[in-house]
C-alpha cells in the first residue's frame, strides 16, 4: 500500500512526519528516522483501523501572500 508522508523540519531540531490518509504523526532526529517512525506508527494504526485506498496519493503545493 502506497501512502503519503509530509516531513517538516522543526525549529528545535529534528523533523515531524505526518500521514494525511490516516492522521498518524510522529517525529525523529533525521528525515530517515522520522519516516521510519511514521511507517511503524501507521502500520500499528492500520492494524486497528484498516484503510482501503483507491488510486495513488497526489501531493501538490500552493502559495499564499507572505503577509497572510
Amino acid at each position: 500500500m502506497e501512502l503519503s508522508a509530509v516531513i517538516t523540519p522543526v525549529p528545535e531540531g529534528g523533523y515531524v512526519a505526518f500521514n494525511p490518509e490516516t492522521g498518524t504523526t510522529t517525529q525523529g532526529d533525521t528525515v530517515e528516522e522520522a519516516l521510519a517512525n511514521l511507517r511503524e506508527a501507521t502500520e500499528l494504526y492500520l492494524e486497528e483501523f484498516p484503510l482501503s485506498v483507491s488510486g495513488r496519493p497526489l501531493l501538490t503545493t500552493f502559495q499564499v501572500p507572505a503577509h497572510a
